[in-house]
């Protein structure tokens, strides 16, 4: 303990010295908004190369537990191209006849080429929402604002400002970017604000983490008068147009009526299990560059990415 003592008191001035250039760092960076963008871009990329060769490591251990998810999404999938009436199956292992009435047939009926997310049929090759495949390589659970790394970047055409889904439904939205890695603001994020509706009565609510439970959220917004149902589902709007209509994003779990406020406070059980989360997909919304585009033009000023 003298030891400890003596080298403190040696070497106090280096040791201050190097204390107080570590606050003056972190104090530049955190009020310059230039470098703090530069910052988390730059770590961004070392973290994510960090975090890749970890994930390796760790995927090797847990092969048959991530096979069995990958099954079930699977059949999820295959269910998808059985439909319940015989006239629109296709054999995926029979022929299929060249003849121009059974090619007119298939054209009107639609071929089931599709993806299941969130329980919304989004067709795989849909132009106006193309989606990037990606590994979650780094998830937090336990903090106020929680964050993913995936194993995709800018040289998959992963930009900010994109959403991301799972099997299950919303997973967020992509913050920042690197060539190879991005990080997404998670659901679990207390500036996290999604656009959301009752699929059963199609009212607008917006889904907001309260910080505390990962596997709920507060659905707000839904009028005092409204009639709910335990279990409702609750979906995507469509509204930002950054997630398509109709993905899932939980069910109805608790409601009550506050005496002074004009709302249902709505709790809201999330269809992601994040402490789970292996792959998702970033979906790109090619309608919203457009309408970005139209509200400046109306003078709107469009929506951006959460600054934390």
């Amino acid at each position: 303990m003298n030891n400890l003592l003596n080298f403190l008191f040696r070497y106090r001035g280096i040791l201050v010295f190097g204390l107080l250039e570590v606050v003056s760092l972190y104090l530049y960076v955190r009020n310059s908004s230039y470098q703090k963008a530069a910052f988390f871009n730059s770590a961004n990329a070392y973290t994510g190369q960090v975090l890749a060769a970890r994930t390796r490591v760790y995927d090797y251990f847990r092969l048959a537990e991530v096979n069995q998810g990958l099954v079930a999404e699977n059949a999820r999938l295959r269910q998808q191209l059985y439909r319940p009436d015989v006239a629109g199956r296709e054999a995926d292992t029979l022929p299929v006849a060249k003849d121009s009435l059974t090619q007119v047939r298939l054209q009107r009926l639609g071929r089931p080429d599709s993806l299941l997310l969130g329980l919304r049929q989004i067709p795989a090759r849909d132009p106006d929402y193309p989606l990037i495949p990606a590994r979650v390589i780094n998830n937090s659970l336990r903090k106020v604002d929680n964050y993913l790394t995936l194993n995709v970047g800018t040289i998959d055409g992963v930009k900010p400002g994109m959403g991301v889904l799972a099997a299950s439904g919303v997973v967020g939205r992509v913050k920042v970017t690197s060539e190879h890695y991005a990080t997404v603001t998670s659901v679990l994020h207390s500036k996290t604000s999604i656009s959301a509706k009752i699929k059963r009565d199609g009212t607008f609510g917006s889904i907001k983490w309260l910080g505390d439970d990962p596997t709920t959220a507060l659905l707000d917004y839904i009028p005092r008068q409204n009639k709910l149902v335990r279990g409702d589902t609750v979906v995507t709007s469509g509204y930002n147009a950054i997630f398509p209509e109709g993905v899932m994003i939980g069910r109805v779990e608790s409601f009550v009526k506050e005496p002074d406020k004009n709302f249902w406070t709505v709790r809201v059980r999330l269809a992601i299990d994040f402490s789970k989360l292996t792959y998702v997909y970033v979906v790109s919304s090619r309608p919203k560059a457009e309408r970005d585009t139209v509200e400046v033009r109306a003078g709107i000023k469009p929506e951006e990415e959460e600054k934390p």
